[in-house]
């Protein structure tokens, strides 16, 4: 059962990369809508997620870790397997960065678009920013990620 939930996530990270990609690549030079690259980063953040769950439920299945109720705990999981799947601490905070401004992006209640970005104000009203080229170099990022991820899983899957 277990098995088949990393492989679930995986499976899932893939498609929300995709469909990130799709929306970055194709879609949003046709239409020029800065709003889609909201739409973008939340995919991102989905595709990282899966692969954070992938990675947890995966090692959980190998009995390396203990999977927590509390996110935070699973989290912290993460970052402390993190170099068995060949990540550094450099992509760890480019993923940290990723999933905290598709947070504020979630939880804020006022976004405008100003000279070729997206402004995100959050309740304290400093503003984060998101451009194009932002999008494009975290998606680079989470390519990467589920790339080490997917080699890693199957590496092992072959040695069953």
């Amino acid at each position: 059962m277990a098995e088949e939930r990393y492989i679930q996530n995986l499976a899932q990270a893939q498609k929300s990369l995709q469909i990130a990609d799709h929306m970055t690549y194709i879609t949003y030079p046709l239409v020029k809508e800065k709003r889609l690259l909201l739409k973008v980063l939340s995919e991102l953040s989905a595709a990282i997620l899966s692969s954070i769950n992938a990675i947890l439920q995966y090692e959980y299945y190998w009995k390396r870790i203990q999977i927590y109720n509390d996110a935070r705990a699973n989290f912290e999981t993460f970052k402390r397997i993190s170099k068995r799947y060949d990540l550094g601490e450099e992509q760890v905070r480019k993923l940290i960065e990723i999933l905290e401004l598709a947070e504020r992006h979630k939880k804020s209640s006022f976004e405008f678009v100003k000279n070729e970005k997206i402004v995100i104000m959050s309740d304290n009203l400093a503003p984060s920013y998101v451009t194009l080229e932002k999008v494009k170099e975290f998606l680079i990022y989470a390519k990467d990620f589920l790339k080490k991820v997917n080699m890693t899983v199957n590496k092992s899957h072959q040695k069953i």
